[in-house]
C-alpha cells in the first residue's frame, strides 16, 4: 500500500494516517491543516458541532465543536456517544460463508483422556493459596533440574488469593484454579496448599470434581516436615506419567485459540486485528474454536456481534453479557466509556467506540455460537464469547481457564506479558516489530507495506501451527507466564 493513509470504509468521514502526515499533504483531495501523527485521524469533510465521526463505517463519537476538513480529530475535539444499559433487538444477519484455508491442516498435539488436545505437555503446580507461592517456585526450579526432557517444562503461577476471601470471590478463585488443574496443556498437576486456608485441599477437591489420581497429586505443606522433599517425591511420580505422552498429528479443528489485544494503537484495527479475525474465521471454518473476550471493549460495537448470534438464545446471552458488565461499572460509580488508556490515545484511539470497533475485528465474521461465564469452559466449537474484562492478564487467564491452548495477542504499543499457554504477540506496525524483537512473534504491519493478505494469512497460520506443535513463542522463551484472577469483593 503506497499511500500513507487509509480510508477504511466508503462510509467513513475520516482517513487514518499509516505514518505521520506532514501539514499540507493532500489526502484524498483534502489538504492536512496540521501534522497528523501515525495511527491518528484526519477529517475528510467539514463537521458541525455534534456531528458523528464515522470510522469502520460506524460512529465512534461526536465532535464537540465545528471541525474543518483536514483537521486532526482526537480527544481534544471528539467525545463518546456511549451511555448506560440499553434494550436490544435481535436483527440477525445472514451467516458469513467462511472459506477456510486451514481445512485439512494439522499440528502435533497431545491427546488427553477428556477428548481435548494440548499444545504442551507440562507439569503445573497450582497453588490453593498465595502463602505457598514461593514454595511452588522453588519446587519448579528443583524439579526442572531432574526433568531431563520428560515433559515440556514445570511451571507454577503465583496469585494472592485462596484465603481471606468470601462469597463470589472465593468461588471464582476455586473455579479458575480448578479449570487450570484440568487444562489440556497440563499433562500432570501438583496442587499445593498450606493447610489452614479457606481454599484448603479438601474444600478445593469439591470444586475440582473427578480427576485422574495418577496425574493430579495434592500436598498440604503444613502436614509434612519437609515440604520440598515431599513435593519433589510427588513431582517425580508425575514425571514418570507425563514422559509417556507423545505428540500426534492432530486436525487443526482441535485447536482452541484465544483472541486478545493489548496496548492497542490506531493501526491495530487496520492490520493486526483483521489479520487475527481472518485466522479465526479460517480455523472456525475448519471446525475449530476461537474465544473472544474483553467485554468492555465490545461497548459501542456490541450490536455487530449480537446480530451475528447463531440464534435467539445466544443473542439473549450476549445482551446479558453486555448489560451486566455495564451494570458492574455503574455499580462502582464508574462511567462505562472510561477505557482507552493513555497509550491507546497516544497511538490514535480516541473513544471506546473507536477501540471497540477495532477490537472486535479479531472475531472475524463467523457466527457467535455460545456465550460462557467467567470461569466457564468451552463446550461448543466455533466463535465463543467469554465474560471477562479488558485487563490483559485477567483476560488471558480467563481464556486459558476456558480451554484456550494458544493465544493470539495483538499489540501496537508492545507488551512482554504471557499467559500459562503460548501467547503469540502480533505487532500492528513494523516499527514495534523491529524494535521489540524479543517480545514480538509476528509483524502484521507488513499489511500496509505492500504484502498481500494471502501471504500474511499463510505466514501466520504456519507460525501458529508450528508453535502449537512445540516451537516456543517469545513469552515462553523469556519465561513470561502469569495468571491473575478477577476480584470484586472484600478481603478479610
Amino acid at each position: 500500500m503506497s499511500d500513507p493513509w487509509i480510508k477504511i470504509s466508503d462510509l467513513d468521514n475520516v482517513a487514518v494516517a499509516l505514518k505521520t502526515i506532514p501539514k499540507g499533504t493532500r489526502v484524498l483531495g483534502v489538504s492536512a491543516q496540521e501534522e497528523i501523527p501515525a495511527g491518528h485521524k484526519m477529517a475528510l469533510k467539514d463537521l458541525q458541532t455534534a456531528d458523528s465521526v464515522i470510522k469502520y463505517g460506524y460512529p465512534i463519537g461526536r465532535v464537540v465543536r465545528d471541525v474543518k476538513r483536514g483537521e486532526h480529530l482526537h480527544t481534544h475535539n471528539v467525545k463518546t456517544l456511549l451511555s448506560g444499559t440499553l434494550e436490544y433487538s435481535y436483527d440477525p444477519v445472514s451467516p458469513a460463508v467462511l472459506h477456510s484455508t486451514a481445512r485439512g491442516k494439522t499440528f502435533l498435539g497431545y491427546p488427553r483422556a477428556d477428548g481435548r488436545t494440548g499444545t504442551r505437555n507440562e507439569i503445573w503446580i497450582i497453588n490453593t493459596v498465595g502463602c505457598v507461592n514461593k514454595t511452588a517456585e522453588i519446587l519448579c526450579r528443583l524439579a526442572e533440574k531432574e526433568n531431563d526432557r520428560r515433559c515440556d517444562g514445570i511451571f507454577s503461577f503465583a496469585h494472592p488469593f485462596g484465603c481471606s476471601q468470601l462469597g463470589e470471590d472465593h468461588e471464582t478463585t476455586r473455579t479458575i484454579l480448578a479449570d487450570l488443574v484440568k487444562h489440556p496443556n497440563a499433562g500432570a498437576v501438583l496442587v499445593l496448599g498450606l493447610g489452614c486456608e479457606n481454599n484448603n485441599i479438601p474444600s478445593f477437591k469439591e470444586a475440582l470434581g473427578p480427576y485422574d489420581k495418577s496425574r493430579v497429586k495434592f500436598l498440604s505443606t503444613q502436614d509434612v516436615d519437609d515440604e520440598l522433599e515431599a513435593g519433589m517425591d510427588l513431582i517425580r511420580q508425575l514425571l514418570e506419567e507425563v514422559k509417556q505422552d507423545k505428540r500426534v498429528e492432530t486436525p487443526i479443528s482441535e485447536l482452541v485459540v484465544g483472541l486478545k489485544c493489548g496496548g492497542s494503537d490506531g493501526l491495530s484495527g487496520i492490520t493486526a486485528n483483521p489479520l487475527v479475525g481472518r485466522f479465526s474465521d479460517s480455523i472456525v471454518g475448519a471446525g475449530g474454536t476461537s474465544i473472544l473476550t474483553e467485554v468492555p471493549e465490545m461497548f459501542g460495537a456490541e450490536t455487530l456481534l449480537m446480530n451475528r448470534c447463531a440464534d435467539k438464545v445466544v443473542f439473549d446471552k450476549t445482551v446479558h453479557l453486555i448489560n451486566d458488565f455495564k451494570d458492574y461499572f455503574t455499580s462502582h460509580n464508574q462511567g462505562i466509556y472510561e477505557n482507552p488508556s493513555p497509550g491507546n490515545k497516544d497511538g490514535g484511539i480516541t473513544t471506546l467506540e473507536d477501540k471497540s470497533l477495532g477490537c472486535i475485528q479479531k472475531g472475524g465474521r463467523a457466527a457467535v455460537r455460545d456465550v460462557i461465564p467467567y470461569g466457564g469452559r468451552v463446550k461448543t466449537k466455533g466463535l465463543i464469547l467469554l465474560n471477562g474484562p479488558g485487563n490483559d492478564i485477567v483476560s488471558t487467564t480467563a481464556m486459558t481457564a476456558a480451554g484456550a491452548t494458544i493465544i493470539l495477542f495483538t499489540t501496537g504499543r508492545g507488551t512482554p506479558l504471557g499467559a500459562p499457554v503460548p501467547t503469540v504477540k502480533i505487532a500492528s506496525n513494523t516499527d514495534l516489530a523491529t524494535r521489540k524483537k524479543s517480545w514480538i512473534d509476528f509483524n502484521a504491519g507488513a499489511a500496509v507495506e505492500g504484502k498481500s493478505p494471502e501471504d500474511i494469512d499463510r505466514e501466520l497460520t504456519d507460525l501458529v501451527l508450528a508453535i502449537a506443535s512445540g516451537d516456543e513463542a517469545k513469552n515462553e522463551k523469556n519465561g513470561y507466564r502469569e495468571i491473575s484472577i478477577f476480584k470484586d469483593g472484600v478481603i478479610l
